[in-house]
């Protein structure tokens, strides 16, 4: 039988790097859910854990700890476009199912390759788009951020900092430690919980949760769009639910019909429409909070809260 309150779901959006802002945040969460409560959590990480930030390795040394740390939680750790790139560069990435090559996949978008920079070191013949990108050379301003780049259009220059090695450099794939590796490999595209529960105008009602960095495009087949995330394929050279933008903003029709919420992060800012939870305030920005959701009661949580002792 289903507990009619529901267990605790936390959602955490966008981290970008920012050790501090997280330390900050899970010591917020601890501090303001019921120990039990909090003991027995699931944990989403709703991914874009490196770039922009200045301590990538501390981030994930800190996430890679948590199920020792905390062993009655569940922890997710779902892939964002940045964390795909980056596991694009260290070659990480599972092989494209059908055994073609990446470079397959550049075509598509090689009008961008000189305006972008795209990484040409020491073993980009066997790289994904996506690390190439991640790893090029980019000067100039980010109109669309109101910022300059860091280094490539993915401003993974403190990722690469952050290792001790410099921008673009092919020796980052030495520098970062296995169990990062291993991290990066094994990230979810895309989590499922069949029963969640969610406090609205209210009501307290029993919902299905999928939980993927960007959203889900509003115009394919759900269910199709669910077998290609869970699957992982590494053909498509840009994956719309990790890195779109207006085309997963909504939730598609056909989840309307069974109350569905869908969770993101990826959009640079923090926006909730009924079971539509976009959670990424921090969108990389210095001077911006990283925040949380809690379900079922949808309390936001934020890493600059100064909690009541």
């Amino acid at each position: 039988m289903s507990d009619p309150k529901g267990g605790l779901v936390c959602c955490i959006g966008d981290i970008h790097g920012f050790y501090t802002k997280l330390q900050n945040l899970w010591s917020n969460l601890e501090s303001s859910i019921d120990p039990s409560d909090f003991a027995t959590a699931l944990i989403i990480f709703l991914g874009d854990y490196c770039d922009r930030g200045p301590e990538t390795q501390k981030v994930l040394d800190f996430l890679i700890s948590l199920p020792s740390k905390f062993p009655n939680q569940r922890h997710v750790f779902i892939a964002g476009n940045h964390d795909f790139a980056f596991a694009g560069f260290l070659r990480v990435l599972p092989s494209p199912p059908d055994g073609s090559a990446f470079c397959e996949g550049w075509r598509e978008f090689e009008d961008n390759e000189e305006r972008e920079g795209w990484f040409k070191g020491d073993g980009y013949e066997g790289m994904h788009l996506q690390g190439r990108r991640w790893a090029g050379s980019i000067k100039g301003f980010n109109m669309a951020k109101g910022t300059q780049y860091q280094g490539s259009i993915y401003d993974a220059g403190p990722t690469f900092q952050s290792y001790g090695v410099p921008h673009g450099s092919a020796d980052l794939v030495k520098a970062v430690p296995d169990d990062h590796k291993k991290f990066l490999a094994d990230l979810v595209w895309v989590h499922e919980e069949d029963d969640v529960c969610i406090e609205i105008e209210g009501e307290t009602k029993h919902c299905r949760l999928i939980a993927v960095h960007a959203g889900l495009e509003k115009d394919k087949d759900v269910k199709q769009q669910l077998e290609f995330l869970k699957a992982r394929d590494t053909r498509v050279p840009k994956i719309e639910a990790l890195s779109g933008r207006k085309n997963v903003w909504n939730i598609p029709e056909e989840l309307t019909k069974t109350p569905t919420v869908i969770v993101s992060g990826h959009h640079g800012k923090l926006n909730i429409e009924g079971l539509r939870l976009i959670i990424d305030e921090g969108g990389g920005m210095e001077k911006n909070p990283v925040a949380a959701v809690l379900l079922p009661s949808m309390k936001i949580v934020r890493d600059t809260d100064v909690l009541a002792n």
